[in-house]
C-alpha cells in the first residue's frame, strides 16, 4: 500500500477564519453521522466544537493545515513542552476521509517533534471513528474517561452545564520508546 503524501503548512493569521470553519464542519459532520440531526452535543449553537475552543488551541499551540495534492484537506493543532506533547485538534474534511490523510499527518507530527516521548489527546466518547484512529492506527491507549463523576482537571468547568461533551471524553496517551544506540 502506497503511503499518502501530505505536507503540514503552518497556519497564517489571514487563514485563521477558514481553519476555524473547516474544523467546525469536520466535527459537526462526525456528530451528525453518529446521531443524525437530533444531536445535542453542541458546545455552542449549531457547533460541536466552539469557536473559542479552537481559538484557545491555536493561541497556545502550533497550528497547521494538512495539504494533500496541493489542497487543504484538514488541520492540526499541537503544543509541546520538553518531552510531552498534546494533540489539541486534528481534523480531516469529510470528503477526504479514508484516504490515509489523518494517519500521514500524525506521522509527520511525530517526525517534527522527536523530543516528545509522551503524546496525549482527548476525543468525545461517541466519536468511534476517532477512537479507532487513535487506538488502532496511531498506537494510542485509552488512559482515562472524563465525565460528570471524574472531571478533566484541565477543564473543570466542562460538566457544569448541559452543553459540550457532558456525556464524556476519552483521554489517550501514546508513549514513544526511544531506542538508544549501543
Amino acid at each position: 500500500m502506497r503511503k499518502t503524501q501530505i505536507k503540514l503548512i503552518q497556519l497564517q493569521e489571514e487563514d485563521r477564519e477558514q481553519f476555524i470553519k473547516d474544523n467546525q464542519w469536520a466535527f459537526k459532520y462526525g456528530a451528525t453521522e453518529e446521531f443524525g440531526n437530533r444531536d445535542s452535543h453542541f458546545e455552542e449553537e449549531g457547533e460541536i466544537i466552539s469557536r473559542s475552543t479552537i481559538i484557545r488551541a491555536i493561541t497556545k499551540g502550533e497550528a497547521y493545515w494538512i495539504v494533500h495534492e496541493d489542497q487543504r484537506v484538514g488541520g492540526a493543532v499541537i503544543h509541546t513542552e520538553k518531552d510531552r506533547g498534546e494533540l489539541d485538534l486534528l481534523f480531516v474534511l469529510p470528503e477526504c476521509h479514508s484516504k490515509g490523510i489523518g494517519y500521514a499527518a500524525w506521522c509527520e507530527i511525530e517526525k517534527m517533534h522527536p523530543e516528545v516521548t509522551v503524546w496525549g489527546t482527548v476525543t468525545p466518547y461517541f466519536e468511534t471513528r476517532n477512537i479507532h484512529f487513535y487506538v488502532n492506527r496511531c498506537g494510542f491507549h485509552i488512559v482515562e474517561f472524563f465525565n460528570s463523576h471524574h472531571r478533566d482537571p484541565n477543564d473543570p468547568d466542562e460538566y457544569e452545564n448541559t452543553d459540550g461533551f457532558s456525556d464524556g471524553m476519552f483521554r489517550f496517551e501514546k508513549i514513544i520508546h526511544q531506542h538508544k544506540a549501543i
